[in-house]
């Protein structure tokens, strides 16, 4: 590797995407170093597109940050988009990384990898396991290809492909569609509208008794850009040829109902919080094992509140933007 990597980050315009090439910047890395191209100059799910960029830009590193996403709602609506897309999406940019002469690579995975019932927390050994979480399953499987993707290519051609597995991402540049969007997001938009519209009771998803841990999306791109230039030999002391991923998260979780109750909090909302029993919880708690990760010297360091607060002064600046 020379001193100043060419980099692709694939998916730059996402949130995660776009936090990573923060990251990178932010440390140091010059601008003309990384590659980026938005989904209109490149389709990732086209075979031909991506062997063509990767013969021509020749990148040292990549990041692989781009997915089709969404909430508990979009994965139940859209199933066959979540697994055609995000298998094209992995497969061809593993494949024509490799191609090219790719010697590392960073895989973004997702912690719905793991089995609905998986012990708590969950480490990385729980992968393949148990049955999945029936509304996300398509995504899921998707995401575990990509392991696999990864894990085979290293066995085969001796490269270095990595994966990591956030646990539940927040923060600048989410997607705040009132359908499609993730629970933080979502229930911003809800109490900051709820608020301006001074309407009294805003009512939540669920039960509000799962239990979930939500990393803010700085710390993940702090923590993949620590993995990628981990030294082979020291990540390779915490991994296995066939269990290569590792986990990414701060450490502990809240219940739905006291995320609910914070975001109303951050968002001035001072209302009533109820919840819809009949709408569906999904996994009943999902807390991930860092402890790998930890060892490897990375540690959260954005607390939920602080978190929060910078997400919501984001979508006030996206949704109610200045004159």
């Amino acid at each position: 590797m020379s001193p100043m990597p060419k980099i692709y980050v694939a998916g730059h315009r996402g949130m995660v995407g776009s936090a990573i090439v923060r990251t990178l910047l932010g440390q140091g890395v010059r601008s003309q170093d990384i590659i980026t191209r938005t989904h209109a100059e490149l389709d990732l799910t086209n075979q031909a597109e991506v062997r063509a960029f990767f013969a021509a830009e020749r990148p040292e590193q990549v990041y692989l940050a781009a997915a089709r996403v969404g909430g508990i709602h979009a994965n139940n609506t859209y199933p066959a988009e979540f697994i055609y897309d995000n298998l094209m999406i992995e497969a061809n940019v593993v494949d024509a990384a490799f191609r090219a002469g790719v010697r590392k690579l960073l895989f973004l995975g997702s912690s719905c990898i793991y089995p609905k019932l998986a012990p708590q927390p969950i480490a990385e050994g729980a992968l393949l396991t148990g049955t999945l979480e029936p509304t996300n399953e398509p995504y899921a499987v998707a995401k575990i290809a990509g392991i696999k993707l990864c894990e085979s290519y290293n066995r085969q051609y001796g490269v270095d492909y990595r994966s990591v597995m956030p646990t539940n991402l927040y923060g600048p540049g989410d997607n705040y569609h009132p359908e499609n969007s993730h629970v933080i997001p979502a229930l911003i938009r809800r109490f900051h509208e709820a608020k301006s519209a001074n309407v009294p009771v805003v009512t939540v998803w669920g039960s509000g008794t799962p239990m979930r841990e939500f990393l803010y999306v700085d710390d993940m791109a702090a923590a993949s850009v620590h993995v990628m230039n981990l030294d082979k030999s020291r990540y390779d002391q915490h991994t296995q040829p066939m269990l290569s991923h590792i986990n990414v998260g701060c450490g502990y979780d809240i219940t739905i109902r006291e995320l609910a109750e914070t975001v109303a909090r951050v968002t001035g909302f001072s209302g009533k919080i109820e919840f819809d029993a009949s709408k569906p919880d999904g996994t009943p708690r999902k807390l991930m094992d860092s402890s790998r990760l930890n060892a490897l010297g990375w540690q959260a360091k954005v607390s939920l509140e602080e978190g929060l607060s910078a997400a919501y002064r984001d979508f006030v600046e996206i949704q109610l933007p200045r004159s």
